[in-house]
Order: C-alpha cells, then sequence, then structure tokens
C-alpha cells in the first residue's frame, strides 16, 4: 500500500497520486464538529484518531489504495454548507481532475448533514464515476428512484439529529443558566473562575464565577462615571488610562469594551443564556440593578436610533447645566451652545466671555423663527435649578413610610378589585360547563330538549372560556402578589429622589446635569423666558401620586 497524503485544516502534505491505471483508488473524509473532538499527535497535529483508524482498516479489509486523508477539524456538518468547506470544495476538485475513485468516510453524516445539499453532494460524485463508501452503512448507490429517496431521507434523518442535538445542548445550557451556573466562555471582567465541586458528567470539575475584589470596584467606578456624572465610553477609556488604571492584560482600556461592560447583565447578580436567566445570586452582585438599568437607558438614549430626540446629554463637559433637551418654543430646534466676547479676563476679574442658548434656525440654517436668538446661559441654568428644587422640596414633604403606605394600599385595593370580579366570573362559567356536562346524560337517553351535538358545541365553547378566565385571573392574582415589588420600587424611586436633592447643589457639574436629565424629558424655552417643562414619565407618575396623598 502506498503512503498517503493527509489534508486538515491546519497542515497540507503534498499529494501522493497514484497512475489513472491504478483501480480503487481512496480519498479519505474525516470530520468532526467541534475542536473538543480533536486529539493532537507527538508533533502537536490534529488529528481524528477513531474516524482514521476504522477506514484505514476498512480500505485495507478490502483491498483499496489510500491515497489522500482529508480532515477537516471543528467544522459543523449542518451549520456550514459544502460552499463554504474547503474540504469539501477539494474532494469536488479532485474527482474532477480524476484523481482518486472511492470516497470513504466513517459514517455518510461526515460528508454533511444539511437535508436540501447534502444528499445532492452526493449524488454529484457519483455522476463523476466516485463511489461513495461508508465504512458503518456500506456503498450509497444511486440506479433508481428508490436509490435517491434513500440518499435523501438518510441525510435527512441526519438533519434531524443534528437539529435535536442543537435543542438538547441548548435546553442543557438552559438548565445550567437557571440553575445559576456560569455555562462557560470567557471570565468577565470583575469576577474569577473558581472550582466549587460541580462537575460533568465525566467526572470532571467545572469552573463557576465568584467577584474578584481586585477588579469589581473598577467596573462600580465605571458604571459611576457612566451613570452618574455622565461620561462616555471613550471618556471612561481615557480617564482610566489618566490614572494609570490598566486592564486585566496590562493594557490601556477600549472603548468597546467599557461598552461590554455596561452591557453585561451578570454585573446584577444574573447570568444569562439566550433567552435563559437565573435567580438573583446575591454572591455575584456588583451593580444593583436601577444602576444597571439607568446604564441601558442612557445607552439607549445616546443612540443613533434616538439621536434626533436625545434627553440624556451626549456628553458632560462644559459648564452650563442643559444639553440635548432644551429646544426654542417657537420653533422646536434644539438649542445649542455659543459664546462671544474676549477670552482674557475684565480688570476686575470677571470672565468676559457671554454663553448662550441659541436657537438652531437662526445661528444655524437661517430660516424663520419669531423666538428669541439666544438665552444667557446663566439666567436658564437658574430657573431649572429653581424647578428642580422645587421638586425636591414637594418630594421632601412626605415620608417615605407614608408614601409608600398610601400607595401600597390604593394599588392592594384596585388589584384585589380585579381579582375578585374575575374569580366571580370564572365561577359563575365553572357552574355552567357543569350544568352543559348534567345535561349530556339527558341527551343520551332522550330525556333532554338539547341534542348531544349542540350540546357538545356548547360545552366546547365555555370550555375554551373557561380557560381564557383562568389565565386572566392567574394573571391576576400574580399581579396582586408583586404589589410589593412595586412598592419596593417606589421606596427605591423616593430614595433616588432624596439622594438627588441632597448632593444636587454640592454635585459638580456633570453630575448635576445628568440628574437635569433624568428629571426634565424635554424644557422648552419661549421668548422672555417663558417655560414649558416635561417631565419624564416616572417623575410625573411619582409627582401624581404624592398629589393624591395630599
Amino acid at each position: 500500500m502506498l503512503k498517503t497524503s493527509v489534508i486538515s485544516n491546519h497542515t497540507t502534505i503534498p499529494y501522493n497520486v497514484l497512475s489513472k491505471d491504478e483501480a480503487n483508488r481512496v480519498l479519505c473524509l474525516y470530520r468532526v464538529s467541534t475542536e473538543k473532538q480533536v486529539d493532537y499527535n507527538e508533533n502537536n497535529e490534529p488529528d481524528i484518531p477513531l474516524q482514521k483508524k476504522a477506514c484505514r482498516e476498512f480500505a485495507e479489509g478490502m483491498g483499496w489504495n489510500i491515497v489522500y486523508e482529508l480532515q477537516e477539524e471543528g467544522v459543523s456538518g449542518h451549520k456550514v454548507r459544502a460552499e463554504n468547506r474547503d474540504k469539501i470544495q477539494r474532494v469536488k476538485e479532485l474527482a474532477k481532475q480524476k484523481k482518486f475513485d472511492i470516497l470513504l468516510v466513517f459514517l455518510f453524516d461526515r460528508i454533511g448533514r444539511i437535508a436540501d445539499e447534502t444528499p445532492f453532494v452526493v449524488e454529484w460524485l457519483i455522476n463523476h464515476g466516485i463511489r461513495v463508501w461508508s465504512t458503518q452503512e456500506g456503498e450509497q448507490k444511486i440506479e433508481n428512484h428508490t436509490d435517491r429517496l434513500m440518499n435523501y431521507i438518510r441525510f435527512w434523518q441526519a438533519d434531524g439529529e443534528s437539529q435535536k442535538t442543537s435543542i438538547r445542548t441548548a435546553t442543557r445550557l438552559h438548565q445550567i443558566t437557571e440553575d445559576g451556573h456560569f455555562t462557560g466562555g470567557i471570565c468577565p471582567y470583575g469576577y474569577k473562575l473558581v472550582k466549587l465541586g460541580r462537575k460533568n458528567k465525566k467526572g470532571v470539575e467545572l469552573n463557576d464565577l465568584a467577584i474578584n475584589e481586585d477588579e469589581a470596584p473598577v467596573v462600580r467606578m465605571i458604571y459611576d462615571k457612566y451613570v452618574v456624572e455622565g461620561y462616555g465610553p471613550q471618556r471612561i477609556a481615557n480617564y482610566l488610562r489618566e490614572i494609570n488604571l490598566k486592564n486585566r492584560n496590562g493594557k490601556n482600556w477600549h472603548p468597546a469594551t467599557i461598552r461590554g461592560i455596561l452591557r453585561n447583565l451578570t454585573y446584577t447578580g444574573v447570568l444569562r443564556s439566550g433567552d435563559s436567566r437565573s435567580p438573583l445570586i446575591k454572591e455575584l452582585q456588583i451593580i444593583d440593578e436601577d444602576t444597571f438599568m439607568r446604564a441601558q437607558e442612557i445607552c439607549y438614549q445616546r443612540s443613533t436610533a434616538f439621536a434626533d430626540k436625545p434627553r440624556i446629554p451626549m456628553n458632560t463637559r462644559g459648564n452650563s447645566l442643559l444639553a440635548g433637551n432644551v429646544f426654542c418654543g417657537h420653533c422646536g430646534a434644539r438649542l445649542c451652545l455659543t459664546t462671544s466676547g474676549k477670552s482674557r479676563p475684565r480688570a476686575d476679574g470677571t470672565d468676559p466671555v457671554r454663553v448662550r442658548y441659541a436657537c438652531q434656525t437662526k445661528t444655524r440654517t437661517h430660516e424663520n423663527c419669531d423666538g428669541q436668538t439666544g438665552y444667557t446661559a446663566h439666567i436658564l441654568d437658574g430657573m431649572i435649578n429653581d424647578i428642580a428644587h422645587t421638586v425636591f422640596r414637594k418630594v421632601g414633604q412626605f415620608s417615605e413610610s407614608e408614601i409608600v403606605r398610601r400607595g401600597q394600599k390604593k394599588k392592594i385595593s384596585e388589584k384585589q378589585a380585579i381579582v375578585r370580579k374575575l374569580q366571580r366570573e370564572t365561577a359563575k362559567t365553572e357552574k355552567d360547563l357543569h350544568n352543559l356536562r348534567n345535561e349530556i346524560m339527558k341527551a343520551l337517553d332522550g330525556s333532554s330538549a338539547f341534542t348531544p351535538e349542540l350540546l357538545g358545541g356548547m360545552i366546547k365553547e365555555q370550555e375554551a372560556k373557561y380557560a381564557e378566565q383562568q389565565t386572566a385571573l392567574e394573571a391576576a392574582q400574580k399581579e396582586a402578589e408583586n404589589t410589593a415589588l412595586a412598592m419596593q420600587e417606589m421606596s427605591a424611586q423616593y430614595n433616588q429622589f432624596v439622594e438627588w436633592a441632597y448632593v444636587y447643589d454640592t454635585a459638580s457639574m456633570e453630575t448635576r446635569k445628568m440628574i437635569v436629565a433624568q428629571l426634565f424629558e424635554r424644557i422648552e424655552v419661549y421668548r422672555d423666558y417663558k417655560l414649558k417643562i416635561k417631565f419624564t414619565i416616572s417623575v410625573e407618575q411619582f409627582l401624581q401620586g404624592l398629589d393624591n396623598i395630599a
């Protein structure tokens, strides 16, 4: 037997080709779907030993000569189409050149598992004079319609098995996530991998997550700069570089990495895999849920999808309070900052530079607007400061317990009223359904005024109605049970207002800008500094709740 040539994803060895006169020249194709299934020989070369051993023994037993061995490591026969698989294209190329006579695989699904493609790859090879063999399933022939049908069914079944495997794998990952365990991959910054005694089916101990006490403070700093001070990812990365704080690899931070941290749910103590979520794991919580959700809102407000009407300032540099959500009340255009005056201080030490909010319609597009051209920044900022203080004072008139207690009483009564109404309706439908079923017995012995067919239809309708009512009742009961959670949110919102009120006057301009952006959704300015204020939905609802209490 002649020496063979091996072609893998990593190595290419020159071919040793037999003459055309020699029959039964074999090309062996080996494939595994994941890199984990690959072994490595003493030269650290990738190897698929089980398939290779079986194919070599089979060829020897048949008296065939192996002239080529092609190997695919980590290539899914279910997800990767033939046109994107180099080795399948190489097989076709060699077939056209009449370089081999037989394609030998361990199982036919090594050729592929795509139902609408792989059967036709096999048929193409056979039509080009190549015999297709499997060590376990024999030769695939296409001599009549039955052969073609069996060929298709074989790969249709293989495709189905791949789908089932994918479903089983996804289901298992979801179960692991919902059980609160790490499913693998890169360990997020802020955590470390630890062994907690959990093992796989082979008895190998698996990794789980634990908070890295050296990295977690950096994660909190990133969220604080983003949520409280309004820094963007680029500015945060620059800040970390300025204070000489490197990433895990000892390099400067990249804005994309910052964005990934700001969007990673894991920092709230909840693991995620696809659509699956774990329960809250307090031991893994670095960032509270409220801070995380505020970060997502800021991210959305600054996205291109919201570019025409951002409320959160795109950046918080500068000494003006308003940015992003202040508009000309006359034409609706955004007000932008402009400066005028000398750059040098006056003799008395005062700053001669005049900062104004200017209407973009007048200053940039030069279209018609009957409003003022601009508004002095410190005057407009001062008015907004006064309104913010008024909001804080209004909240301060009530204690947390008073707000939560009264709000809870109202919400509980509303939810319970809905539950009682649905309970009455469900009970009536259940009674009607019971009577109809009793009437069926009368219809069977001829003592009922209704036919069994008519009663059957009526019962079916009542069963559907009862099922809908049961679903609605369960949902209402769940909402009533979740009232306590809603009250916790109200309590957290109250504490947020109190915190803002406490820090507002002494906070940095960056923090004050972010507070104002979260209080006011839109500020419109008219001539003579007349204002039209629209609070954010959460603030509006909270203030309405205070009015109801008062």
